[in-house]
């Protein structure tokens, strides 16, 4: 995953890319959970592995939203 400082050097559309692509991952590990979450025998680790990077990825998605949202001043 792109670290939250190489924000400032990549273009708005390298960014909307990147938005798009972070959202379809959060989305499919979103599923995942749950699948596993559904089974009897999941694994524990394994799922927190995954709760963690769909957390990651949600915070990386709200700074590349908030640095393509202007700022409108009320």
């Amino acid at each position: 995953m792109n670290a939250p400082t190489d924000l400032a050097m990549k273009t708005d559309e390298v960014l909307r890319v990147e938005l798009e692509v972070f959202r379809r991952e959060h989305r499919d590990l979103d599923e995942a959970i749950s699948a596993l979450g559904a089974r009897k025998t999941s694994d524990q680790l394994t799922l927190q592995r995954l709760k963690k990077r769909k957390l990651r990825l949600k915070d990386l998605i709200a700074q590349i939203e908030d640095r393509l949202t202007p700022d409108i001043i009320a």
